[in-house]
């Protein structure tokens, strides 16, 4: 699963003492494992190996530059939302005729640069996007490459806010209204259409979902393909990771979260797909986000203050909704370990940061060994949707973040200073001194 575990009571990533980086470089802090991340790449592209698909990561997860440089000099493309995205990749060193750019509300500034950067495909979210991406590759003198996002009405049964495949969801277009858009979008002269795509959501934890949409969208697939000349059909990302597992001095660790229930696995996931989409004659793109980078990294927090009350006791700590807002948003959970092991009974208590929220807490009523001022706490599987999502609310400058590999570590992002939070700011020309009126 992921190579953070403890050794002589101490919790490390891979062979860094994560107590020894708590104190070299403060907390909050983001620590990645290299080797996870490349080891998730790994037993995902194995298992679909019978595929030989484009593996292409989902930038939004996490896009720190040293995971992006992880992933393409493993050869891999990349699912970007954003005209920041796409730089970032490129910044990396990762190759823009292996990106497709999603999202619902591309600009035009966006389409423009992406089609000078020679991107592998647009997946466009609606005709007006389509029309929108033909004007501009015709003024660039130029044919866009792009692909229709369907949607094809099926419940991902995951959180609210992170499914994507219904059609009460701003995304895709109904699934039978597809045809007649690439019929329509056939006729623009400036397009090639090159795939067909489909996403239905985020953290799903059973193959279900999956196999019910892509059995739904392949007969499409395939027809689209006869007549318009597809080269692809991208199945999206969303496979799910564990958030809760035992941490142990060896390498125990294992697909589940609790008595009885079961997670999705990449063999499993391959084996409920490759039959029906190994004989479409498509090659298959897929863009997984969470599953590469979620257990790969974890939040270092410092217990500032244990507040005792007459109905609760509060565990504060340095970190807050600002550096990981998933608990606050989504009500996730996070695991949350000592950094040295302590053999004292559980004791129930919430975990909380310090900002101005009510809404500011990782766990509530959660079980923790008996912790202090001073303690480092690790926020586990962290590495997706955490520093991505973070913010400078309540004027706390971001978290710095660290990638180790085996026994080194680098800093790959500094923490944020002070004067940085107001950077680009400035005051307008009345309110310089000597010159109010």
């Amino acid at each position: 699963m992921h190579e953070f575990r403890y050794v002589r009571g101490v919790l490390h990533g891979e062979g860094v003492s994560l107590a020894a980086l708590a104190r070299r470089f403060g907390t909050p802090l983001y620590v990645y494992s290299q080797r996870t991340l490349e080891n998730r790449l790994r037993e995902l592209t194995a298992a679909l190996a019978p595929l030989d698909p484009l593996v292409c990561y989902a930038v939004k997860a996490n896009s720190n530059l040293a995971v992006l440089a992880t992933f393409a000099r493993l050869g891999t493309g990349f699912d970007v939302v954003s005209g920041g995205e796409l730089a970032r990749v490129i910044a990396a060193g990762g190759d823009p005729a292996r990106c497709v750019f999603a999202g619902v509300a591309k600009t035009a500034a966006e389409i423009e640069a992406a089609l000078r950067r020679g991107i592998y495909c647009f997946n466009a979210e609606s005709e007006p996007e389509l029309v929108r991406i033909n004007a501009i590759a015709a003024r660039l003198r130029c044919r866009a490459p792009v692909a229709v996002r369907v949607n094809p009405n099926v419940d991902a049964h995951t959180h609210a806010k992170i499914t994507t495949g219904t059609y009460e969801n701003k995304f895709g277009i109904a699934l039978e209204a597809v045809p007649g858009v690439y019929a329509r979008a056939a006729r623009l002269k400036n397009l090639h259409l090159r795939g067909l795509q489909m996403h239905i959501g985020s953290q799903l934890t059973t193959v279900a979902p999956f196999r019910q949409a892509v059995e739904r969208v392949a007969p499409l697939a395939a027809e689209l393909a006869a007549r318009y000349g597809l080269e692809f059909f991208s199945i999206g990302g969303g496979l799910g990771i564990v958030y809760r597992e035992a941490l142990a001095s060896g390498d125990a660790a294992w697909w589940h979260s609790g008595p009885g229930r079961r997670f999705i696995t990449p063999a499993r996931y391959a084996a409920a797909l490759t039959p029906t989409l190994r004989g479409l004659g498509l090659k298959i793109l897929l863009e997984p986000g969470r599953f590469l980078v979620g257990n790969a990294g974890l939040l270092l927090t410092r217990v500032e203050y244990v507040k005792q009350t007459a109905r609760k006791r509060f565990v504060i700590v340095d970190a807050a909704m600002n550096d990981l807002i998933r608990p606050a948003f989504y009500d996730a959970y996070h695991q949350i370990v000592p950094v040295h092991q302590h053999r004292g009974a559980p004791v129930r208590c919430d975990v909380v940061g310090g900002v101005c929220e009510s809404g500011d807490y990782f766990a509530k009523d959660r079980p923790l060994p008996p912790v202090g001022e001073g303690d480092y706490l690790a926020l586990m599987s962290a590495g997706a949707y955490g520093s991505v999502m973070s913010s400078n609310y309540n004027s706390r400058p971001l978290a710095a973040e660290v990638l180790v590999r085996g026994h080194h570590a680098e800093l790959v992002r500094e923490r944020q200073l002070h004067e940085d939070l107001w950077r680009g700011e400035r005051l307008a020309a009345w309110q310089t001194p000597g010159r109010e009126r």
